[in-house]
């Protein structure tokens, strides 16, 4: 299968003159197109610092990260940024949608940063196809402070894809939403899984973890599969 993402005994140590903290303890772990993988656990128990490493936000201390073949363990700030640009696409709880810019021209943002310049035709064409994808085009003019808290998180949705990046990394979608508009949310990721579109969705809602076609748990900076109970080395 094609792998998309791989990490090997990959470690995250945060140091203070006092203390050590190992955030993430030796991490294994393979993602491959097409996948679904949800990874949830308590509070406090590396979520967040290894959704930082898979975003190329932060660096691990050990070990190595590949992205499609390449391994980026050891990028500058601009290479990080320059491949988190073109491989990667973020969904975040809180939608950081800007409110002067229209619903199209938030969805457009992306493409107007990235290396490779579109024609305004081809960036409208990728732009409504991909607000098609999480039924909004019928809002492409309005302001995001017009929408509703589960239109807006469907908006960044398409935000996030329309550099068709190779993975989008999933942090709570739902963590602002109430529940119908949450479940929404969530049906748009699972179609938008079953159509291609590779998934690794961070959650402390096990009812939407569940959704995922494989479910990981972190505790304590280890990582495992419940289905199976073997930690460390999970490839999926």
């Amino acid at each position: 299968m094609d792998s998309i993402i791989k990490l090997s005994q990959l470690s995250k140590v945060f140091e203070t003159e006092e203390l050590q903290t190992h955030a993430l303890k030796d991490i294994n772990l393979t993602i491959n197109k097409g996948d679904y993988v949800s990874i949830s656990g308590p509070s406090g128990c590396g979520k967040s610092t290894l959704l930082s490493i898979l975003g190329l936000l932060d660096m691990p201390t050990s070990g190595q990260y590949f992205v499609e073949g390449r391994d980026v363990s050891q990028l500058s700030l601009d290479e990080a940024a320059e491949v988190r640009n073109e491989k990667i696409g973020f969904i975040f709880q809180s939608f950081n949608l800007i409110d002067e810019l229209s619903v199209f021209d938030n969805v457009a943002l992306p493409l107007r940063y990235h290396r490779e310049k579109q024609s305004d035709q081809a960036m409208k064409e990728r732009v409504t196809w991909c607000l098609e994808q999480v039924g909004m085009t019928h809002r492409a003019s309005h302001k995001p402070n017009q929408l509703s808290g589960g239109q807006q998180q469907r908006v960044a949705i398409a935000r996030a894809l329309v550099a068709d990046p190779a993975l989008l990394l999933v942090d709570e979608p739902t963590g602002n939403l109430d529940s119908k508009s949450g479940d929404m949310v969530m049906d748009v990721l699972e179609r938008l899984n079953k159509n291609g579109t590779t998934l690794c969705m961070v959650t402390h809602d096990p009812r939407y973890a569940d959704m995922a076609r494989t479910q990981l748990k972190l505790s304590d900076g280890v990582i495992f599969n419940p289905a199976n109970m073997t930690q460390q080395k999970v490839a999926v």
